[in-house]
């Protein structure tokens, strides 16, 4: 998986970037078909916010999060992330069961 890492009036220091392409990683463990990933952190006051569009065969998806903490943030960005492929990947799954038994009954029905 490819991450584009962007940052808003913040620096992206090593230990940031190493936390994110981790974090993110995590992502590919539930679904392996996730092709590149943008990741914007922006600092606006105190307020930390990190957002990222997935791309994936077929879907994108996207979340963002606000903490006080920039590292809370990206927690918080790739939980929401994590929630939508997992939902992503069991809706996939259960159409390409239901397109199965679909096709059973159409036999059955001959």
């Amino acid at each position: 998986m490819q991450i584009n890492l962007t940052g808003h009036h913040i620096e992206l220091t090593d230990s940031l970037r190493n936390y994110v392409n981790e974090k993110m990683a995590k992502l590919e463990r539930h679904f392996d078909k996730v092709s590149n990933t943008h990741v914007i952190l922006t600092v606006e006051g105190v307020r930390h916010k990190a957002e990222a569009t997935v791309h994936m065969s077929g879907h994108d998806i996207f979340a963002e999060c606000t903490e006080d903490d920039m590292y809370a943030a990206i927690d918080g960005l790739v939980d929401k992330l994590d929630r939508q492929v997992k939902k992503h990947k069991e809706k996939i799954k259960n159409h390409l069961h239901n397109k199965h038994n679909h096709d059973y009954s159409l036999e059955e029905a001959e």
